[in-house]
């Protein structure tokens, strides 16, 4: 028996005359989620993507696994290719779908026959399966609008090819169809699961994570990498950068007025942010941010940091609760990782009253009190650690 994996684009139907680089773009993803497990042929056809093991050893049930994380992708399955014979198509959905439809109470037939030559149209297809497997599973009845098991025919050029219920894909754009963007990573739950958003709108990640040794640890570092491993795997290999930012904290501690500490951590952080991220060929920032989560995170807070940067700034989780951000960081698995108990340098220095109705006159006078901020910008890109999460 022939078996491959069937994917249905999402969006990408909707791209008109520039639908084929996006399917393209898709398709060389989909080859970066598959390289470690075999080699695979696809093949476009009428808003499906045909993935095809080179390979009988190869496990599709991992395959569909990793195809399952690539953004994209609205649905796939893996189905059983059949010869275009009535009788052998009724012969195949039996046998294939066996313990599917020997678990299920209630099913529907489904069929497209997009090659017009095949004999049966797509009702009379449908009613000569339908009325088959209930021959040979006297415990199934049919349900049109709610079953348990849809069984679906689509009759194409060279195959007929037998499928059960569609696997619901990760959705979005292809990644990289959306330009690039640096996103600001800490160790917490949020700007994780603002990567992954961002990176769903077909957004290309760069990560950049400050580092405030002694103040934050190794292990501090190492649960940021994890997490970007985690969105890796939906997002593809991320660019990181590691900056050290100790000398610049320690200025805002020594220098500022206690109450715009984070506030001025924050523009800081922004402006070493824009420019790896202009080195990277980044056209915008991302942040975790949500409106009032914390004191640094009101509108007039959020105003004063946007403006030490010329980049638009994404916050995808902005107008999110934090049970929102929480299930969507359970969805990708990162949650777990996100609590463990290392700091990261966003709470070093936590002023004792914040300043949450900052006004950025006010900031950037407070601000000025660092006599080589410039000067420890430009150290902090020059000395920031790259690597390649994936």
């Amino acid at each position: 028996m022939k078996e491959i994996i069937l994917i249905k684009n999402g969006e990408l139907v909707l791209k008109g005359l520039n639908r084929n680089t996006f399917e393209d773009i898709l398709i060389k993803n989909m080859k970066k989620a598959l390289r470690e497990i075999g080699e695979f042929t696809f093949t476009k056809s009428q808003s499906t993507i045909i993935v095809e093991a080179v390979s009988e050893e190869i496990d599709l049930d991992e395959a569909v696994d990793a195809l399952s994380k690539v953004f994209g992708i609205a649905a796939l399955s893996r189905a059983a290719a059949c010869e275009k014979d009535m009788d052998k198509i009724k012969e195949m959905a039996q046998s294939y779908l066996a313990d599917e439809l020997s678990f299920a109470k209630t099913f529907k037939v489904e069929a497209k026959r997009s090659d017009k030559k095949f004999p049966l149209k797509s009702p009379e297809i449908q009613r000569e399966l339908g009325g088959y497997i209930l021959s040979k599973n006297h415990h199934l009845k049919v349900d049109v609008h709610n079953p348990e098991l849809c069984v679906t025919v689509e009759v194409r050029d060279n195959y007929a090819f037998i499928r059960g219920n569609n696997i619901k894909g990760a959705g979005g754009m292809p990644v990289s169809t959306s330009g690039r963007a640096a996103v600001l990573i800490s160790g917490g739950i949020d700007s994780p699961v603002a990567a992954y958003m961002m990176a769903k709108r077909g957004i290309e990640l760069v990560a950049v994570h400050f580092a405030s040794p002694p103040y934050t640890s190794d292990l501090a570092e190492q649960k940021v990498m994890e997490l970007l491993h985690r969105v890796a795997k939906y997002s593809g290999p991320i660019t990181t950068y590691v900056v050290p930012f100790t000398e610049l904290q320690e200025a805002i501690r020594d220098n500022c007025a206690e109450e715009f500490f984070t506030i001025i951590m924050r523009r800081y952080m922004m402006k070493i942010s824009e420019k790896l991220a202009e080195y990277q060929n980044c056209s915008a920032l991302i942040t975790g941010e949500s409106v009032g989560q914390v004191a640094s995170q009101t509108i007039y807070a959020l105003g004063c940091t946007d403006a030490a940067v010329n980049m638009p700034v994404f916050r995808p989780c902005i107008g999110m609760d934090k049970e929102e951000i929480i299930a969507i960081s359970r969805k990708i698995d990162t949650f777990e990782t996100s609590i463990q108990p290392y700091e990261d340098c966003c709470t070093v220095f936590t002023p004792r009253h914040p300043k949450t109705r900052a006004k950025l006159p006010d900031v950037i006078e407070a601000e000025s009190a660092i006599e080589n901020g410039d000067e420890m910008i430009k150290k902090a890109v020059e000395n920031a650690k790259r690597l390649v999460i994936k």
